[in-house]
């Protein structure tokens, strides 16, 4: 029987930090059941190479559309889907991080006989995520919250998949300090590393632990992230001039190694706030754990499935500089604690957060909705 092809959908690889991860999910497919391919929205990623690279079919096409006005979107619909309908793909998965509920729509019109999509996020308030919901055959959802918050009623719980994020385990803990951070910073050798891999957005929550490293005097904090928001990292930059902390701030800007990163820092720090509710399920924060590095992250969804508090790393209350700092502080003083913690979120990483257990929860959300 020939290998049932699958469409992923993702509007682009330009942040690149979604399309890695859905990429790492198609490049490990069993090719004997599945034939993936890819559509953008539009090209120009650095990963667009990638793709064609692992010999997946990359299709630029628009795969949703304004669902106003109403009285033309059928029309539309049918105008979209039909570039689709020569691939005969069976099923559709978006990584789309919207609400938007057309893309079922086409690819139903372009003969899809299932349409899933993952839910990367917390937003839920829209009603066109309740029609997103219905309109699919399955929902990957990426932390345990959302089933409780999202997925709990008997229309949407028997769609909703819990399926965390994955990571190549190997590459983290065997990664070596390559960077020589210390070094070409010049930073003194009696301070401690603490590491923030983050993207420089709002949501994020740099301010707070920019604030937390204050009441730190013995650290040098590292932040490896590109500043997608300008505005947001010149703020950035002025608070940390403003608190007298330039000599101990470095903003790195996109980090290409991080495993070699996180193998030179001593603590990693993931400030994200509560209160845009962007977060799924933070591959940063696992890839840190991977690597054995001690973590302290803050206490919300996503966040709060991969550290149990005082076993795997430490979970402090959002937006809340003291207590982050007291955390930070409290495991800079207990080398062999930090060591513990670390160990500890190495060994459930690897126990329920691999790559490989990630691909697996997809194949079978995949049979489920073909109705294998």
């Amino acid at each position: 029987m020939s290998p049932t092809p699958i469409l992923f959908t993702i509007p682009n690889f330009i942040t690149a930090g979604s399309g890695r991860a859905m990429l790492n999910i198609i490049e490990r497919l069993d090719r004997a059941k599945f034939a993936p391919a890819v559509c953008v929205l539009a090209k120009g990623g650095k990963l667009d190479k990638v793709v064609v690279e692992m010999g997946i079919p990359l299709l630029e096409l628009p795969f949703l559309t304004k669902a106003k006005p109403y009285l033309s979107l059928r029309r539309r619909v049918r105008q979209l889907a039909e570039p689709f309908r020569p691939y005969q793909f069976a099923l559709w998965h978006s990584f789309h991080y919207s609400d938007d509920y057309t893309e079922p729509l086409i690819a139903r019109a372009a003969g899809a006989q299932a349409w899933v999509y993952t839910k990367k996020n917390m937003n839920w308030h829209r009603r066109a995520w309740q029609l997103r919901t219905l309109l699919a055959t399955r929902v990957a959802a990426q932390n345990s919250d959302m089933l409780k918050e999202f997925f709990a009623s008997p229309l949407h719980r028997r769609k909703a998949h819990f399926v965390p994020r994955g990571v190549i385990v190997d590459q983290f803990r065997q990664a070596q300090p390559m960077l020589g951070l210390r070094g070409q910073l010049s930073i003194p050798a009696d301070r401690h590393l603490i590491g923030c891999v983050a993207q420089l957005l709002p949501v994020k929550g740099h301010p707070t632990l920019i604030n937390a490293l204050v009441q730190v005097p013995d650290a040098h904090l590292l932040l490896a992230g590109k500043p997608l928001d300008e505005q947001y990292a010149t703020q950035l930059r002025q608070q940390v001039a403003e608190l007298g902390l330039g000599e101990r701030v470095t903003f790195l800007d996109f980090v290409d190694d991080i495993p070699a990163f996180l193998a030179e820092i001593d603590l990693f720090v993931l400030p994200t706030w509560a209160r845009w509710r962007k977060e799924g399920c933070p591959v940063a924060l696992l890839e840190a754990m991977a690597s054995g590095c001690a973590c302290i992250a803050t206490d919300i969804p996503g966040s709060r499935d991969l550290v149990i508090e005082g076993v795997t790393g430490r979970l402090v209350p959002p937006e809340q500089s003291e207590p982050m700092a007291a955390a930070i502080q409290d495991l800079l003083n207990q080398p062999k604690l930090r060591q513990t913690l670390g160990e500890a979120a190495s060994a459930r990483v690897a126990t329920h957060y691999t790559i490989e257990q990630e691909v697996a929860a997809h194949e079978k959300m995949y049979a489920e909705a073909l109705g294998w």
